[in-house]
């Protein structure tokens, strides 16, 4: 199994428009973030963790000609407007791809996207459009995916609840402020971590910073973890610096063997 981090920033982005502070003037090409993606490699095929608005520039960098489904975490723009990028694979492969998503999820995908989830929208003849076979998946409830368990894991972010996932020995969490009981329970036991964590100090209301992740991180107690979902507030070689043996942050690019 193997994860690739597709983009490692926020709803922003790095460089942010217009700004020319050290992060976003950077040379250090693992200071420049898209916005939040994965790709998780199995055996039986790819699954793609969110749609940013970056995904093809982000699919394209990686040498990606084949995406198998699609894990949601949430419904935010950043995680959720790249969808369109995908109807290149459905283009090809002439079937519709299996597209995870949180119950109750339904009225606002269709809301957005009538296009792509409607089916009573055909597209001309001679065009295309992106095609999923919705299922949705349920807190705490092993779906499998690939020939795999993945074990939907709910967060909160303010309002809206986020939901990372257990497969194996990978816990992947983003867009959080807390663990719950139940999911920091689900994590034990993983031997690789990923965890959002926007900035240095100053507690954010819906996401860790990274002192948080930090001691997110030593509750559930794994070999290793990955810091995503970064701001241009905090450099990647400053991270480096300040965090902990067994902590270190993702970039744009990084791919990670997991056993």
């Amino acid at each position: 199994m193997k994860l690739t981090f597709l983009g490692t920033g926020t709803s922003f982005g790095i460089p942010v428009i217009g700004c020319s502070c050290p992060a976003c003037t950077s040379t250090d090409p693992r200071d420049s973030r898209t916005r939040h993606g994965a790709l998780l490699s199995l055996p039986e095929g790819r699954l793609l963790v969110d749609a940013p608005p970056e995904l093809r520039l982000q699919l394209v960098r990686e040498g990606v000609g084949q995406v198998d489904g699609i894990w949601l975490t949430h419904l935010h723009a950043d995680h959720v407007h790249g969808l369109d990028d995908l109807r290149i694979f459905r283009y090809r492969a002439r079937k519709d791809m299996p597209f995870y998503a949180p119950e109750g999820s339904d009225a606002e995908l269709l809301r957005r996207f009538p296009y792509i989830f409607d089916e009573a929208v055909r597209p001309p003849p001679g065009s295309t459009i992106p095609r999923f076979v919705l299922k949705r998946y349920r807190p705490l409830e092993a779906v499998e995916i690939l020939g795999h368990s993945f074990l939907p894991l709910p967060v909160p972010h303010g309002p809206v609840t986020v939901h990372g996932f257990r497969v194996g020995e990978l816990g992947y969490i983003t867009d959080a402020k807390m663990l719950p009981p139940r999911t920091l329970e689900a994590l034990k036991g993983v031997r690789t971590l990923v965890l959002n964590a926007l900035w240095l100090g100053n507690p954010h209301p819906t996401h860790f910073n990274v002192e948080e992740a930090v001691e997110a991180a030593r509750a559930v107690g794994a070999e290793r973890t990955y810091l995503t979902h970064m701001t241009h507030r905090v450099r990647h070689q400053e991270l480096l610096d300040a965090l902990p043996a067994g902590v270190e942050p993702a970039y744009d690019g990084l791919t990670l063997d997991i056993p």
